[in-house]
């Protein structure tokens, strides 16, 4: 009887055992799950939210009259849109190319194992840690005609040193290129610095012995190399000049008028103050889809060097 018990009391045991191992599984999907429902109702259900409210006639409030494609023809008839659009591909171009430009030379000129390496990289990433609203407000000050860089020239002795590009409805664009430039090609360099370390010291020595300089071994193996890494900051890169809303309105408030908006700002000033929620909605399912075309290039390359290997 004490067997049959001893037995009865094994078999309990082995039968609880997957009964824990079953939960102990279950147990990262259990405490996953609010996050994962939160991300798809707060993100990609509103993403559907929005583009159904881009097709309806809703302003104040959301309508659900559908009018088709109404609020984009609206949306590419609007001036101040295609100032937006206008001011993106301008600020977007320069500020993608000077980024890559200064990131790669900056972090070129790391990789020569200089002195003080570590205090030089920590002050050309500090920008980065700062958010574009801190950025905005301090280059609002020193691009100010009246107390910033043309005061300060004045005083030096250079009187008829002007510049006011912040005053300026054809040049205020580029204040905001300076600025963003000035935050995220620090960033930018530690990619590509990251990207040098890990290049094999083999293959630099080779092209050396071969008889090539440093601008040569650069130029023609090492950059080549880093490929990935171009286009992983290019993505980067163009994701922040598409989504740039809190620069613009700490430097420029979209001004003078409305001449350095950028879509982001459009989307913002139609949906939330001028209560025609409908355009507003077409404009960020554009700008949605600025980001999808970068985007959706860049996962098919991650994806097919994937399968490749």
């Amino acid at each position: 009887m004490n067997k049959n018990a001893a037995n009865a009391g094994s078999g309990a045991t082995q039968a609880g055992r997957p009964a824990r191992l079953s939960l102990a599984d279950w147990m990262p999907k259990i405490v996953m799950a609010p996050t994962v429902v939160a991300a798809v109702v707060c993100i990609y259900g509103y993403m559907i939210w929005t583009a159904v409210l881009s097709f309806t006639n809703s302003r104040m409030l959301p309508s659900y009259k559908f009018v088709g494609l109404e609020q984009y023809e609206r949306l590419f008839m609007n001036d101040r849109w295609i100032v937006a659009l206008t001011n993106l591909g301008v600020f977007g171009g320069l500020f993608i190319l000077i980024c890559l430009f200064l990131g790669v030379m900056l972090a070129i000129f790391l990789d020569q194992k200089i002195r003080a390496e570590g205090a030089i990289r920590t002050i050309y990433l500090y920008p980065m840690a700062i958010s574009f609203i801190v950025t905005g407000t301090a280059w609002k000050w020193l691009l100010n005609p009246t107390n910033g860089i043309e005061k300060m020239m004045i005083e030096l002795g250079f009187e008829d040193f002007r510049f006011n590009w912040l005053s300026d409805p054809d040049m205020v664009v580029y204040c905001l290129v300076i600025a963003a430039v000035w935050q995220a090609s620090g960033f930018v360099m530690a990619l590509f610095l990251a990207g040098l370390r890990g290049v094999d010291g083999e293959m630099i020595k080779a092209a050396q012995l071969d008889g090539a300089g440093i601008i040569t071994t650069y130029r023609r193996i090492i950059l080549p190399s880093l490929k990935p890494v171009f286009f992983s900051a290019l993505v980067i890169l163009s994701h922040i000049a598409i989504k740039s809303f809190d620069l613009v309105a700490a430097l420029t408030n979209g001004g003078p008028g409305y001449s350095s908006d950028l879509p982001a700002n459009f989307m913002y000033a139609h949906a939330f103050t001028r209560s025609q929620i409908g355009l507003g909605a077409a404009s960020a399912m554009v700008m949605l889809g600025c980001v999808l075309a970068i985007l959706i290039p860049y996962l098919y390359s991650e994806l097919r060097g994937e399968r490749h290997e």
